[in-house]
């Protein structure tokens, strides 16, 4: 039998030769410094996108419009792409073709599909979606309006109720070829909420490429609260989650989940006519919350009297009414920690209503994540009416930002505005830039150019028979880019 030989140094700088190229075989020089191959990581568009929606109504008389944009590509961006939304059916619902131009599909009654979605190539880097469903009358009246997420594992959901004359279902859509199991726990003024006496902790499963929707009440016992928040977690899998929420003679919308837990929070976009503003907040860790409360509108930000600040309680919802909030001015709520110093994560969201009596209609505005490089909110109306953008410049500096109206659904040119914020103020533009000779639908895009951090929120309103019928979307940061590490050839790697 015979061994084999051993290596020698000529062999294996022969191989090295073969996998590293020839260069390396010349007079010797020193291994790249170690900071240099930790250079800076470079941006790079994403390559790929999922987005999911859930089921928009289950009422017969629902119309719902679907619209779904990826914003204009640099003049330097090459290549093809694909982007698809399909229901549980895979039957498709929208598919853009090329960037900067929207497409919409409007679908009525009960039947609208949950969505799921992936964009590739030249197609993914900032690809948005939105439902925007009109119900007329009966109980779930109202205009509900939200924007398609990419899926997840964890979820706050400050601001839904078990109370009476409230129909609260968290809706899990699965976008995956596997089944997703999450759990659900209710949190009230007093702590954890107990399901009804025999019924464990339920875990829910969710079936590949399918929405489920979950009644919250019988998640909490026989108790009927008004303010409650909701964690969704998830022990397998992925899911995307909002809650839709109708309330008896006030009207429906959907919440969709606040941005994670922090010390200082921002919620954009409160209507100047709102009549009711309610803030819903949830500390999660171990430790209490003292919050300042200040509203920044056009001059500035004030603290609303008597209300100046909210004590969270660790592991228990706090609310706090501020119905005389706005006084006229649209502006937004921060929230900031009493001893900056000792900063405690919190979560919040804002039950809004406009209108009175039998006029009422309701929307949620969760804590919102800054607008970050860039964001796009799809379906906006060319009604000048229609569409409301707010924008808050909550650092210590002045902002600049770049407001795009794409083209509408059915043609026309994009509009491009560039606005200063001041700051610590809120600027409301009405109307929004929109596109020149335009037809159907059409998507706004934030882009942060200097300063910050600026947060942004869009109102669509489309009153019905005297109710002022009204939605709003938050921006958030697209993701467009993600970091890639630069890479340096090192040999030495192969030796040590």
């Amino acid at each position: 039998m015979k061994q084999r030989a051993p290596l020698t140094l000529a062999a294996v700088t022969a191989a090295l030769a073969a996998c590293c190229g020839l260069a390396f075989l010349t007079a010797p020089t020193a291994a790249p410094a170690a900071d240099a191959r930790r250079a800076a990581a470079a941006r790079m568009p994403v390559e790929r996108s999922v987005l999911v929606c859930p089921a928009p109504s289950s009422s017969d008389i629902a119309d719902t419009t679907y619209t779904s944009l990826t914003p204009a590509a640099p003049a330097q961006a090459a290549g093809k792409g694909t982007a698809r939304l399909a229901g549980t059916d895979g039957k498709t619902v929208l598919e853009p073709r090329e960037p900067g131009k929207p497409v919409a599909a409007t679908v009525s009654g009960a039947e609208a599909p949950g969505l799921t979605g992936v964009a590739q190539g030249v197609m993914a880097p900032g690809w948005t979606a939105q439902q925007t469903t009109k119900v007329a009358v009966g109980q779930a009246r109202g205009l509900l309006g939200l924007a398609c997420t990419a899926p997840g594992t964890d979820f706050w959901f400050p601001g839904v109720s078990t109370a009476k004359g409230r129909q609260d279902y968290v809706h899990l859509t699965n976008p995956d070829d596997t089944s997703a199991e999450v759990d659900i726990k209710l949190y009230g003024p007093d702590g954890l909420l107990k399901p009804k006496p025999g019924m464990p902790d339920q875990v829910t499963e969710v079936k590949p490429h399918s929405t489920t929707k979950v009644w919250l009440p019988p998640l909490a016992a026989d108790a009927q609260l008004q303010d409650v928040t909701a964690h969704v977690t998830t022990r397998s899998g992925r899911v995307g989650a909002a809650v839709q929420i109708a309330e008896d003679g006030v009207g429906s919308d959907w919440l969709p989940a606040s941005g994670g837990p922090a010390g200082s929070l921002v919620l954009p976009g409160i209507p100047a006519d709102a009549t009711s503003v309610r803030l819903v907040a949830f500390a999660p860790g171990e430790d209490d919350a003292d919050l300042l409360l200040k509203l920044s509108g056009p001059n500035g930000s004030i603290s609303p009297a008597g209300k100046e600040q909210l004590h969270v309680k660790a592991g228990m919802t706090a609310t706090v009414d501020l119905a005389d909030l706005t006084r006229g001015e649209a502006g937004s709520l921060l929230l900031a920690p009493a001893d900056p110093k000792k900063p405690v994560p919190v979560v919040a969201a804002l039950r809004v209503v406009r209108g009175t009596g039998a006029k009422q209609e309701l929307a949620f505005i969760p804590a919102s994540p800054p607008v970050g490089e860039r964001a796009t909110v799809t379906d906006n109306r060319l009604d000048d009416k229609a569409t409301t953008l707010t924008l808050t410049a909550s650092g210590g500096a002045d902002a600049k930002v770049r407001v795009t109206a794409s083209q509408g659904t059915e043609g026309g040119r994009p509009a491009v505005q560039e606005l200063t914020l001041k700051a610590g103020t809120t600027r409301t533009v009405t109307p929004t830039p929109a596109p020149a000779g335009g037809k159907g639908p059409y998507a706004l895009t934030v882009e942060t150019l200097s300063g910050g951090p600026v947060y942004a929120a869009r109102t669509l309103t489309l009153p019905q028979e005297g109710a002022p019928m009204f939605t709003v979307q938050t921006f958030a940061d697209d993701r467009s880019r993600v970091s890639v590490p630069h890479a340096v050839e090192d040999p030495s790697v192969l030796v040590r």
